[in-house]
């Protein structure tokens, strides 16, 4: 039986217990001059940050928009051996091996009701406004920071003072080109 206790007007409240909440994070790569894409693609070529991105998202959800879905390249869509959630405003879209949501609410219900592992996280990948919804129920984000300005036209969100670094780790790409992962936590 459900707890019972005398609200605030006298009445009798029930509580509920309700499913704990995945922890929701978000991922992103971001130049120096807060750039973090270009004609909807990647303006740098850095193969470190998508083997750490793999890492990270492996086993897990990860929530997109339509745009950010269609920005992969067809042979890694969905991205393999994680739930592909992709939100958006379409009625009608629909792609093999992705679920469709019509809002950011909807896409983590599903993430929910898809986990046989409830403390593994969700990921939002993008787009903007995607990541604009989610961030103020972000728990983690994690970035990769480029030491280096690229032209684009998309900008990676900013995060306000509530988020602290917890850690960094800085590395040089193959290709030369800096670049730090960085975890940033609520603080």
């Amino acid at each position: 039986m459900s707890p019972r206790h005398q609200g605030a007007g006298g009445g009798l409240i029930t509580a509920t217990r309700t499913a704990p909440r995945m922890p929701l994070h978000l991922i992103y790569a971001r130049a120096a001059n807060g750039v973090s894409g270009k004609d909807n693609a990647l303006p740098w070529h850095l193969p470190e940050d998508m083997a750490h991105f793999k890492q990270l998202t492996q086993g897990c959800a990860v929530i997109m928009g339509r745009k950010t879905w269609d920005s992969l390249p067809p042979r890694f869509r969905p991205l393999p051996g994680r739930t592909n959630i992709v939100v958006t405003r379409q009625s009608d879209w629909q792609a093999e091996g992705a679920l469709r949501a019509d809002s950011l609410e909807q896409a983590l219900q599903q993430a929910q009701a898809a986990s046989t592992e409830p403390h593994r996280p969700v990921w939002v990948m993008g787009g903007a406004q995607i990541y604009a919804q989610a961030l103020p129920l972000a728990s983690r984000v994690e970035v990769t920071e480029i030491a280096q300005d690229f032209d684009g036209d998309a900008y990676a969100p900013t995060l306000g003072a509530e988020w602290k670094e917890a850690t960094r780790s800085s590395h040089v790409s193959t290709n030369g080109l800096p670049f730090d992962f960085v975890s940033y936590v609520r603080g």
